[in-house]
């Protein structure tokens, strides 16, 4: 084991101060960004949140994905403590909910009566591609098809599930104020609990000393550590939250050991002190002396 340095830079305030704030929607308890200045404001600020949108162009892929981000509890407490992100209010908020719903009923249904007209003359190409390639001697098919193709018009119905809907994440139905914008206020950034206060303090601390962090859970930690951006760069480090006094299994310790080998990558323990200092221990497997 050895300890974790401490000699990377801090990161300069100026920087900081020169990013603009973050419009953040709640969605129950979740925190999405949805407007493209503020997913630029958020990576200028360092942190790396989560995409879970779909693309309008390729809906029905997962291997590129658009907004909303979905940041972190340890993110949004940290941008909530710099004073950085500020509530983005609903329409209803404002007296522009009716209006708005009235507006999006009208669109929908535009857009419904367009994809019917759509949908039917599909229907009826798709009938004339089987009356073109059917035999010159299968006259009652022939007469069939026709009577289909006549009857499409009065008997063909498009059903509302069918329908395509566009997901604007232009505006994503939120108002955006500079007068009425109120910053959030919390109780604490990241709850009460103590285990979520640890992570807090490790993720502000390493965030702090330049790394940019994301979720581990697929490793079995708390936080994946960059030394950059991580579109740039893989993870050297998996970080996992453990506090002073708290006793760990000696099994659990060499599993992660062994876990952060396999994926090459060193495994820190992080514990907040008392002092608001975190202590770094890093382990890496050598396998049996």
């Amino acid at each position: 084991m050895e300890a974790l340095s401490c000699g990377e830079q801090r990161l300069g305030s100026e920087e900081e101060e020169a990013a603009p704030a973050v419009g953040v929607s709640l969605c129950d308890s979740a925190p999405l960004v949805w407007r493209m200045q503020d997913l630029r404001a958020v990576r200028a600020r360092g942190l790396v949140g989560v995409l879970l949108g779909s693309l309008p162009r390729t809906p029905r892929q997962n291997g590129r994905l658009g907004r909303p981000l979905l940041l972190l509890p340890e993110e949004e407490g940290l941008l909530m403590e710099r004073r950085a992100a500020a509530a983005l209010p609903d329409r209803c908020q404002d007296g522009g909910g009716a209006e708005l719903r009235q507006q999006y009923e009208e669109e929908e249904q535009r857009s419904f009566e367009e994809q019917s007209v759509l949908a039917l003359e599909d229907r009826k190409s798709a009938l004339l591609r089987a009356m073109t390639g059917a035999e010159s001697g299968a006259a009652s098919a022939d007469e069939a098809l026709q009577r289909r193709l006549q009857a499409l018009d009065q008997n063909f119905t498009f059903p509302q599930s069918a329908m395509a809907v566009q997901l604007s994440t232009a505006r994503a139905g939120l108002s955006y104020c500079p007068e009425a914008r109120a910053f959030l206020q919390a109780y604490g950034p990241t709850g009460a609990e103590p285990r979520c206060d640890i992570r807090y303090q490790v993720f502000r601390d390493l965030r702090g000393r330049g790394f940019y962090l994301t979720s581990a859970g697929k490793f079995g930690g708390d936080f994946l550590v960059y030394p950059g951006d991580p579109l740039r760069f893989h993870a050297h480090f998996i970080a996992v939250c453990v506090s002073l006094d708290e006793s760990v299994c000696l099994l659990d310790v060499l599993a992660v050991a062994r876990l952060g080998s396999n994926v090459k990558k060193t495994v820190l323990l992080c514990s907040p002190g008392p002092d608001a200092s975190v202590c770094y221990t890093s382990l890496q497997w050598s396998g049996i002396v």
